[in-house]
């Protein structure tokens, strides 16, 4: 049963800080933070296994729901307590909601992944706007993709802001990182990439099946694709767009894209 009843130390305080801020000390450690207490409590019903420890403020307690109480008390989480405004030092938001979690990151296994027989990903590449890249997670989480690549440029995927714009499906989801695009090529799958609407693109609902080992590849939010990735893709595919716009943030082609292809029958 988790309860609030440990003071949290000077050393806690400070590793929480630094988990916060610097992406080396979240890679050393294999740890993140998630905060706000839709987040928390979500976690701990759904991945509790993987919550190291709860932080809350002093009060919070008080202001738990019964069924937020009902989850906590459920799970076996060191939990510590501590005043309201060191809980502000330690938060990353502007109204802290008091109470965080100090959460495993999770392991997954991509040999696994690329031995299904039938493969649905995404690819994105240099995305560096860490709510783009939130968002495209909890999309991809959502539309049931089997995994999502990231070229190593990428935001760091447990960048507090990410982690706030995944919704909680940070820890559903397997993602991996990438060095050479080449690699879908070398494990069979063929690359459907994501453009603004050029001489060699075709419009996307004229696409009538899909691989069965297919990745969707996005690109850059200002610069797009890499020639190197245009260039291994097999097709390359455009969302028609009206009213002159030139183009739809990058997030919002994910979430397009995925549910377009989901939808189609596999090629045999």
């Amino acid at each position: 049963m988790s309860s609030f009843a440990a003071p949290l130390t000077r050393a806690q305080a400070a590793r929480i800080r630094e988990l916060y801020r610097d992406k080396r000390a979240r890679k050393a450690e294999g740890a993140f933070i998630i905060e706000g207490a839709k987040l928390v409590y979500d976690v701990l019903a759904r991945h509790a296994t993987c919550v190291q420890m709860l932080v809350a403020a002093a009060g919070h307690q008080q202001r738990e729901t019964d069924q937020q109480r009902l989850v906590r008390e459920s799970v076996d989480v060191i939990s510590f307590r501590c005043p309201a405004r060191l809980f502000s030092s330690l938060s990353d938001l502007e109204s802290p909601q008091g109470i965080l979690a100090v959460v495993r990151q999770p392991s997954w296994n991509e040999g696994e992944v690329f031995d299904n027989p039938r493969i649905f990903g995404l690819y994105g590449e240099q995305l560096q706007d860490p709510a783009n890249v939130g968002a495209i997670i909890r999309t991809a989480a959502a539309l049931s993709a089997d995994a999502l690549w990231l070229s190593h440029e990428s935001a760091d995927i447990y960048n507090p802001k990410v982690v706030r714009a995944t919704a909680g499906a940070l820890l559903s989801l397997p993602i991996f990182c990438v060095r050479d695009v080449a690699v879908f090529a070398s494990r069979g799958c063929v690359i459907f990439a994501a453009e603004s609407g050029t001489r060699d693109t075709v419009q996307m609902e004229t696409i009538r099946n899909v691989p069965k080992r297919l990745v969707v590849a996005l690109g850059n939010e200002s610069r797009g694709l890499s020639a190197q990735t245009i260039k291994q893709a097999a097709c390359r595919f455009t969302i028609p767009l009206a009213r002159q716009i030139e183009s739809l943030n990058v997030a919002a082609t994910a979430a397009i894209a995925l549910h377009y292809f989901s939808r189609l029958p596999k090629k045999t």
